[in-house]
This record gives structure tokens, sequence and C-alpha cells, in this order.
């Protein structure tokens, strides 16, 4: 008969890898859980019977273990004790080991096994262990000299300690210090042979612990001497300073090694001889010492005559902005000329641009595309916020605590002396009593002057020319016009609804796929869904919005996989609701009937464009002009000019003289919580006064934008492109645009173009001939006020509010 006996029972554990560390049964200890994996694991056991399967990995640097393989082959099932969550969201266990267990299977998905338990009873009286059991108690009394963490009352336990098989594994585990050692014992299921392999592991730990004894003591008696040094020399320090002699000459000799090393121009080399100098007269502990340290340190870590070699290579260069980025099509192009230019004049320098247009639309981002597609390192330089000169040009170095400036400090972090440096927000600056750091920034940006930048703190003449810059802004409105000057000015346009759709396609939806650990089976999100997300979950001109509610759908999608009610998730326009609840943007929508003193305008808002309605009611009064809506300077000037022009103009119009006498005007803008201002709703403001004064209806399906003179000319206006995409939006057929926005159709978008029509208009006249309806047959023989002829109107398909 065997002299043990084993019961087996299997079961479904969550799974906790252990790295270097190794469980044994019937032993507590405390565990540190990193990984996400586990602390879910953790969990799960937590919050049912408290039971855990914990093995070590074969290879404790692995992140993310898929099957069986990458376990050792015999764990412990655990019970948790305590489990305890610190503030910085780290979790710790005390877990008491039960029974030696194999994995059958393992679930990398739920971090889950199938498991079979063992529990062994082996006879405890045979020669064997008594043997081992001698020999063992022999070998722990020799080590107990080597091992300071061995107490006596640890070895008093393990001699009163009548479980030969605690005996063991207690000893194992307090003892053993190798990982794979402890690992070996741990599969070894019979009693004696186990005892019989720890004593020959005891044996082998003896000589390792010897030999580390020896070589601690060799390190201890090394510290001594290096204290005992180092008190001497600092008595020898305190000497030289009692009798006025100076420091040793070393600090001065290894600067001097490092400039000789760094093959300097010759104005710098000459200039830090010279601090060298200064330095080994002046004094080791003075203040002065410091501040001469800290500059020579600082100019050492300049990287001059360091430059890397641009990419030449247009094609490669193309595919490299075209992978990151979508569109942009103006900045690409400015950067492959610069490449194809360089091929021909290597020499070629100064490259000075800025990138302006909404937040979101990738300006930031595409600077480090730009780099990587020249061959160029980066350096990104944050100006929000900056209102001190001296972040640009450096402190001057007597000052306590001074720094070179952001832009040296760029140099620096590049390690060559033509990278990309990105001047991000440059429209952010602010200036106050220290200075303003845009007239810093001139210099810089002046591709004449920069061959010689001087920062405060170096003072020597740096080399900026061969940097390229990109400056990012948002509006060139609190920019300075000498600093603009100096820029190449690339406007970015906000995202159409395409375009949006191809972004999250190609880059957003990918990006937190990776993000979120998902595959492509699993969750999957239609176009539909995408469009309706754009067009109800987010109103602004780039994608951050969009990329963020992307994210939500990704953590929804996993919620729902890994509880296990899905396999796979889709989202589609239909249930987009459930995961994102209720619409948020309300949809402008051009009204069903065409009203009477209500006309649809145009404006410009950093979200893109928009549709403006202005409303006019004229009632009896005494000739007062109300104008209302959260309205600027510009505006309201606008509808005085609007009224102006009707009043000289009111029997060309068909309106009494008097009107403005006998009858008050009230226009309001509705929306009234936006500001707003601008000349560009001039034309919308006479048309609504117009409608309201003549009855004349105006037609819901055209809207307009131009600033209006006193005498009826139509002026140019900004932001066609948006405003004309708002109109598409809205359901508008009709746009009246300035004619001297004609050359601005290059911008428009290909489809808008080809959806909307555009009518350009030199004065008012030509305005109201589309805005205003017809009369009826009715109408004119009541003899009713006439207006101007009106153009024929395109049956268009209507959409209701």
């Amino acid at each position: 008969m065997a002299n043990y006996t084993e019961k087996v029972k299997t079961g479904m554990f969550p799974v906790v890898a252990l790295r270097d560390v190794v469980a044994f049964p019937q032993i507590m200890f405390h565990l540190e859980i990193n990984t996400e994996r586990d602390r879910t694991s953790v969990e799960n056991a937590a919050n049912g019977d408290g039971l855990i399967f914990l093995i070590a990995l074969k290879n404790p640097e692995n992140e993310d273990p898929q099957s069986t393989k990458d376990f050792c082959q015999t764990g412990v099932v655990g019970k948790i004790n305590d489990c305890k969550k610190g503030k910085d969201g780290r979790m710790t266990v005390t877990v008491e080991g039960m029974d030696r267990a194999t994995m059958m299977t393992y679930y990398p998905d739920s971090a889950c096994a199938a498991v079979i338990a063992r529990q062994i009873r082996e006879n405890q009286d045979s020669p064997k262990v008594k043997d081992a059991h001698e020999r063992i108690l022999a070998t722990i009394e020799s080590i107990a000299q080597f091992v300071p963490k061995f107490s006596k009352e640890l070895g008093e336990k393990l001699r009163e300690e009548t479980d030969m098989s605690l005996f063991t594994d207690a000893i194992a585990f307090y003892i053993l210090v190798s990982p794979e050692h402890k690992q070996e014992i741990l599969d070894c299921r019979q009693l004696h042979r186990r005892m019989e392999l720890l004593d020959k592991l005891l044996d082998t730990e003896i000589a390792v612990l010897q030999e580390d004894f020896r070589i601690h003591g060799r390190v201890r008696e090394a510290l001594e001497q290096n204290q005992r040094d180092y008190y001497l020399r600092e008595q020898l320090r305190i000497v030289k300073e009692e009798l006025g002699m100076n420091e040793e000459d070393e600090e001065a000799s290894e600067y001097l090694k490092q400039i000789k090393a760094k093959k300097l121009p010759k104005y710098v080399e000459e200039r830090l001889i010279k601090e060298v100098g200064k330095l080994d007269k002046t004094p080791f502990a003075s203040a002065e010492a410091t501040v001469l340290r800290n500059y020579l340190d600082t100019v050492l870590e300049i990287p001059f005559g360091k430059f890397t070699e641009d990419r030449t290579d247009v094609k490669k260069a193309k595919a490299v902005l075209d992978r990151d980025h979508y569109g942009m099509e103006k900045v690409k192009e400015r950067v492959l000329e610069f490449i194809a230019a360089k091929q021909l004049n290597p020499s070629l320098n100064n490259q000075i641009i800025c990138l302006v247009g909404p937040p979101g639309v990738g300006k930031t981002s595409i600077a480090a595309s730009l780099a990587e597609s020249l061959g160029r390192k980066y350096v990104r330089v944050s100006l929000g916020g900056v209102r001190d000169e001296s972040d640009i040009r450096g402190h001057r170095k007597t000052y306590v605590a001074s720094m070179p400036g952001r832009i040296v400090n760029a140099l620096i972090q590049a390690e060559t002396q033509n990278p990309l440096i990105l001047l991000d927000e440059i429209d952010k600056m602010a200036n106050d009593h220290r200075g303003d750091p845009a007239s810093a920034l001139l210099e810089v940006l002046d591709g004449e002057q920069n061959k010689a930048f001087r920062d405060h703190f170096v003072e020597l003449p740096i080399d900026l020319s061969g940097c390229m810059f990109i400056a990012t802004a948002n509006s060139l409105e609190t920019v300075a016009a000498p600093l603009i000057d100096r820029m190449e000015i690339i406007e970015l346009p906000m995202y159409n609804r395409n375009e949006k759709l191809a972004i999250a396609k190609n880059h957003l939806i990918p990006k937190q796929f990776k993000r979120h650990g998902l595959k492509k089976t699993q969750l999957r999100i239609a176009d539909d869904a995408i469009l309706a997300i754009i067009d109800s979950y987010t109103a602004e001109a780039g994608v951050r919005t969009l990329e963020r509610t992307v994210a939500r759908l990704c953590r929804k999608a996993a919620h729902i996989l890994v509880q296990g009610d899905a396999k796979s998730v889709k989202v589609s326009a239909a249930n987009l609701k459930d995961f994102l609840g209720c619409e948020k943007i309300l949809k402008d929508r051009i009204y069903s009937e065409d009203p009477v003193g209500i006309v649809n305008g145009l404006a410009y808002t950093q979200a893109g464009g928009d549709l403006l309605r202005v409303e006019c009611v004229c009632m009896p009064g005494t000739g007062k002009i109300e104008a209302t809506g959260n309205l600027g300077d510009v505006i309201s000037e606008s509808a005085r000019i609007a009224v102006s022009h009707i009043r000289k103009n009111a029997a060309k119009y068909g309106i009494d003289p008097n009107f403005h006498k006998e009858n008050d005007l009230h226009i309001h803008f509705p929306d009234g919580a936006t500001p707003k201002d601008g000349p560009s709703a001039g034309v919308t403001l006479v048309t609504a006064i117009l409608s309201e004064l003549t009855g004349t209806p105006a037609r819901a399906d055209v809207a307009m934008t131009g600033e209006v003179t006193l005498h009826g000319k139509v002026l140019p206006i900004g932001g066609l492109r948006e405003k004309t995409m708002a109109a598409y939006r809205a359901g508008v057929t009709t746009v009246l645009v300035p004619y001297d926005n004609k050359k601005d159709l290059e911008e428009i978008d290909p489809e808008v173009k080809e959806k909307l029509q555009l009518v350009f208009c030199k004065s008012v006249d030509d305005v109201l001939s589309v805005a205003l309806c017809k009369p009826t047959a009715k109408e004119e023989n009541e003899k009713l006020p006439q207006m101007p002829p009106m153009a024929e109107k395109k049956p268009a398909k209507r959409a209701t509010i």
C-alpha cells in the first residue's frame, strides 16, 4: 500500500499571476496587486467565496499571459483574509494558502482557470521523513548565522512543528532565496522526496550565503574607508579656506576637457575658457562659484554645431503626413514644397509658419508629423499664459535661480541646432510690467535677425536660422501685427461632416480600440452611428469631442463584454441612445412656411458656422428702434444703418416716408445667451425690416450674409466656407453672398457647392429680388407697395423645424 493518500477536487477560480513570488499551503502572506487583470480577479474572489488561485509565471516580465504554457506547473488555492485599497489605487491582499493545485485551462479574457486541487496526507512517521527532518534541522542551525531575518522565534517554531508538510513548506517560503528553488519544492508532491530536495537546496543556499556574507563584509569595509576619506577631505577643504588657498584644479581641468571635446565655435570656446578661469579663482563654496558652474553646465549642453540631416524624399514625407492626418492639404503642400526646394538648395533655412484655426482641428499634432516627415527632432514650447519676457529670452545669470529662456531650453532638449520648434498657443500670450513676450519673439521669428539670437542667460549669439518654427493660434486678433508680419499664415478650416467621418474611421476609432484593448470583432460602430454622433452629440469645428464620445462607446462596450452579457457589440444610429443617452445638440432647421419679418442670416463661430435668424416687428409708437439678443456695438450700428437706408429709399420700396415717426421697430436675434457682433448681418437686417414694413413674406429656404452700406452696397465678408456649411446643414437651398466673395468659391466644400444655389449680390436690390416672395395677384390688384423684380424661385424640398 502507498504510504500517502491523495484527495482530488476540481473547480473554477479567479487567477492571480505571481511574479518572483511563490505561495505555499497553510502559510499566510501579503501580496501587492499591480496589474488591472489581477485586481479584477481579487475583486471577483472577494465578492464570492473568497477562494483564489495563486500561481507563478515562468517569465516574471510577462505582462499579458495567454495560456497555461506561460505559468509554472503547480500553484496554490488560497483564501483571501483581507483586502485593502490605497489612495494611489494600489491594492494589498492578505492570503492564506490551502491546497496545492494544477492549472488545467486558462481563460485570459476573464482571468479565470479550471484547476485540479489535491489534498495530500502522507505517513509522517516513516524513517525517510525522520532522517530528512534531522538533517534539515542541522542545516538550519548553520544557515541562521547568515540570514538576518531568521529570528530565534522562527527557529523554535520550526523545531517544535510536528506537521512535516508545513515544516518543509515554511522553510522553503522563509529561507530559500531563489523563486526557482521555491517552485521546485511546491511542484514536488510526495513528502519524503520534497524534504530530500529541500535538504539539497539548503546546502546550495549555505554556499551562496557564505559568499554573500564575505562580499558584504568587504562592502562594509569599503564604506567605512569612504567615510574616512570624506572626513579627511572635508578637513583639508576647511584648512584651505582658513588659509585662503584655492580649491584644487580638478574641477577646472574637467571643464576644460569638456570644452575641448565639444569642438565649439571659437567665440564660444574663448568665452567658456574665460569663465573657467574665473571659477578657478573663486572660493569653492561661494555663491559666485555656484553661478559660474550653473552657467558652464548650461552652455555646454547647448548643441552648437550639431545638426540632423533633413529628409529630402518627397514621396516618403507625403506618406508620413497622409498616414497621421486627414485633409490639411495646404499645410502638407507647404511642407512638401520646402522639402522639394531643399533638394535643389540644401542651405535653405528660415521656415516660419503660423497655423491658424479653431480648436481641435489638429494644429498641434500635425507639427509632430511634420518633424517626422522632415527627419527633424521635435520640441513643443507652450506659450499659453506666458507674460514675462524672460520666459523667452532667459534671466540674467547674476540673479538667484536664473535660467535660460524657452528657446534655448528647446535646443538643449532637442540636442540639435535645427529642430522643428512648435510655438503652441501664440495668441494666448499676455504682457504686464515685466515686459511683453511677443516683442521678445520678434527676434526669434525674424529670418534676418535670428542668426545671432542672444539669450540673456547665455550672453552668446546662437544661430536659430536652421530651426523650423511652427506657431499655432486660434485667432490672430490678439497677435501683435509685427509678429504676424514675420510669419507665413496658413488657415486651417473646420472639418465638414464627411471629413469627420473619415477621421473617425481611419484615426480616432483605431486609436481608441487600441487604448481600450478592444478588437474589431468585439465592437462595430456603423457609419450612420458616427454621423449621428457628429450631428446630434458634438458641436465643434474639430474632433476632440468626437474622440471623447468614441472613447465613451468603447468603455460602454468593454463593460458589456467583461460582464459576459454579449460576445460582441454593434452600435448603429438606431441604438445609439442606449449608449449615449438623448441627443445633446438641437439641429438648426428652416421654417416650413415663408414668414413675415423673419430672415435667415449666417454667422461664424469658433465651432464653425451657424444659422442666425433675425426677427423684426413693427408697432405703433414714437419712432424708437430697439435691438436685443446680446448684441455688440458693430451689429447694433448695422441695425441703424439698415433703418437709415430704408428711410432714404422709402418711396422706392413703397413705404410711408414717416414710418419711422409713427412706429417703433424691435429687432431681435434669438439665442440671447450667445454674444453676437460683426457687420455681416447688414443685408439680413435690411431684408427683415422691409419684410415686416411691407408685409411681404421672406423665403424660408434662403439664407444670406453680407455687410451693407448706407447707399445699399453689399460688402464682402469672411468665414464663407463655414457659413455655407451651416446653411447646407439647416436645409437652406439658396444662399445670398456678396459679389466680391466670388474669389472664395474654391474654399467652399465641394458637396456644399453642389447642393446649394449661390447668388452673388452687388446691392440690396439684388438681395431683395431673391429673398422676398413675389406679391400675389390679389395684392397687386389692391395696389400694395411694389417690391423690386423677383428672381424665379426654384421648387425646393422644405424641412420642418
